[in-house]
Formats: C-alpha cells, sequence, structure tokens
C-alpha cells in the first residue's frame, strides 16, 4: 500500500471506532441480536440444566425425607 492508501484505511478504522463507542439514544429499543457461538451455547445450556437440577432436587428433597423416616424406624 502506498502512503495515501495507509492513511485513509487508519482514518477509517478510527472512524469505526469513534462510531462503536456512541451509546444509541433509546438504549430500551429492540437489542441487534448478535451472533452466539457454540462456547456461549454450551455454557448457556449447563446453565440451565444445572438450574433445572436443583429445581428437581429441592422438589425431590421432601419427598425423599418422608421416604427416609420410615427406613429408619425400621432400622430401629
Amino acid at each position: 500500500m502506498n502512503r495515501k492508501q495507509e492513511m485513509i484505511k487508519k482514518m477509517a478504522k478510527r472512524a469505526k471506532a469513534r462510531k462503536n463507542k456512541v451509546v444509541p439514544s433509546n438504549p430500551s429499543s429492540k437489542p441487534v441480536e448478535r451472533y452466539i457461538s457454540k462456547a456461549e451455547r454450551a455454557k448457556i445450556a449447563l446453565a440451565e440444566a444445572a438450574e433445572q437440577a436443583a429445581a428437581n432436587n429441592e422438589t425431590d428433597a421432601p419427598a425423599q425425607d418422608v421416604a427416609d423416616k420410615p427406613e429408619t424406624a425400621d432400622k430401629k
């Protein structure tokens, strides 16, 4: 690239960077959907699975307590 082309390229990069820093006037408007990588999708899926497992454990915990009490009575 010659010197003029390099300067134009740098100016364009700077302009783009300035544009990216600008905060939209109405942030509550519909956000731009962005690409979600496979790694991010995997993290989200793991988090959802953990939440579901925790929810299942909470619902199963009282039933296990009731089931455990007769067993302990049988052992005594």
